[in-house]
């Protein structure tokens, strides 16, 4: 696991297809997050990857290449994470496009920037479920062995509940951290507000703040806060 991350409360990310003016980017760089992000379910290119990255490259906060397709894979960010998408029956989205995105650039990688997110996808109406056809959880039981799976069975330095867009289920989300030794959770999904991020902070072990930053992005800065206060 990359040391640095264990340390990690909080996180922004941003979508490269998305707009933000350099005004509110630095806003958000110099908000005392612990990291960015970078990252899309969809409209993700290098060009658009480059830019941003090149934007954000001039503050000092680590910044993070969430690796969706690997024709966007842009040298010159701090550290990688790879989704493999454990709640989905096609194999592209669990080992089909890693094993491509190693063929063409294993040789080329740093693998110490590099760690492997294990993502549960809990709302199918979300893009990121249409995308890879990942099926929602059906119960806790389900829940906790996928946890067990990235924790136990595979050795992931993530497992990353992400909800999409609709604000989830935190006793969920805590009962999985808890059956956790090894592995790290991030929690994503709806945290629009400074309460939000508290609670699911109690519950996850990481954070990670998205769509707030475009929709309301005084709310979404008064997260960092938040979190600091635990």
């Amino acid at each position: 696991m990359l040391a640095e991350m264990e340390q990690w409360r909080h996180v922004f990310k941003l979508d490269p297809e998305r707009e933000l003016s350099d005004e509110h980017l630095e806003q958000i760089c110099l908000s005392g997050t612990d990291a960015i992000m970078v990252g899309g379910s969809s409209g993700v290119t290098y060009e658009n990857t480059v830019d941003l990255m090149s934007r954000i490259r001039r503050y000092t906060v680590p910044c993070i290449l969430e690796v969706s397709t690997d024709e966007a894979l842009v040298p010159g960010f701090d550290y990688y994470f790879i989704p493999v998408v454990l709640n989905t029956d096609r194999g592209e989205w669990m080992t089909g496009r890693q094993q491509q995105a190693l063929r063409d650039f294993g040789s080329m990688l740093d693998w110490s920037q590099i760690a492997a997110e294990g993502y549960v996808i809990l709302n199918e109406d979300s893009t990121a479920a249409k995308l890879t056809g990942a099926k929602a959880p059906d119960s806790l039981k389900d829940l906790l062995a996928y946890a067990r799976m990235a924790d136990k069975l595979f050795r992931l330095p993530i497992f990353y509940v992400e909800y999409s867009g609709i604000y989830g289920n935190m006793e969920w989300v805590r009962r999985a951290k808890d059956v956790l030794e090894h592995t790290r959770l991030f929690y994503g999904g709806g945290i629009d507000s400074p309460e939000k991020a508290l609670e699911a902070a109690r519950s996850a072990h990481t954070i990670v703040v998205g769509n707030a930053l475009y929709e309301n992005l005084p709310q979404a800065l008064a997260t960092v806060a938040a979190v600091r206060s635990l």
